[in-house]
């Protein structure tokens, strides 16, 4: 095995973490393999944010499990937001110093006759800017579309994340949430790959963690 496999081999090993969060409000336990296989347990108590979740995993090659216990009788928001901040903790633990990652990744995928877009940047600042247009009240089933958002802005948070997610044009909303998360994968694994070619931190400050 040549250096630069074994090191790339030995980033990848080593690219785990597991994160258990309790509050009055929900308790959380979860796991991430960033170089994993796109294998998914996930239990949240609310199916269509597992969906999602499995989306994510699936289509970013993340091994992910994700076990939330929540007051899912009084709302789906702490439940939706925390399960982002466990999610988001867990990719801040797993990529450590982001050495030698690509940082930045973008994708766009359709789904019938959805496309969304999704850009990423690992850069130690959290920043979200959600472009996902839907009509107050509409629903996914149960699901308020508008917890999305709050999803996404827990898990940039604790990420520390620049993330930028549109929704280009689509009908249905399920299609919509789901292209979105898929194009969230995509982008995602590619950022968190390692480059070969790099050599320490993708940053002129030589940080990634202010």
């Amino acid at each position: 095995m040549s250096g630069d496999s074994r090191v790339q081999t030995e980033k990848s090993l080593s690219r785990v973490a597991a994160v258990e969060r309790k509050t009055k409000e929900t308790f959380i336990r979860g796991s991430l393999v960033v170089d994993g296989t796109g294998q998914s347990q996930v239990l949240t108590g609310i199916p269509f944010l597992d969906h999602m979740i499995d989306q994510l995993s699936r289509h970013g090659l993340f091994d992910i499990t994700l076990e939330v216990k929540g007051d899912l009788e009084i709302d789906l928001h702490h439940s939706v937001e925390d399960a982002g901040l466990v999610l988001g903790e867990l990719f801040d633990q797993a990529l450590g110093n982001r050495e030698g990652i690509h940082r930045f990744g973008q994708a766009r995928v359709p789904l019938d006759e959805t496309l969304a877009e999704v850009v990423v940047d690992l850069s130690g600042r959290p920043y979200l800017v959600h472009d996902f247009p839907f009509e107050r009240g509409e629903r996914i089933g149960s699901f308020d579309p508008d917890l999305i958002q709050d999803f996404l802005q827990a898990w940039v948070s604790k990420s520390r994340t620049t993330l930028h997610t549109r929704v280009i044009y689509g009908r249905n909303l399920h299609h919509k949430a789901e292209a979105l998360f898929k194009s969230l994968a995509r982008a995602l694994r590619e950022a968190a790959t390692p480059d070969p070619r790099r050599h320490g931190v993708p940053s002129t400050k030589g940080t990634l963690r202010a």
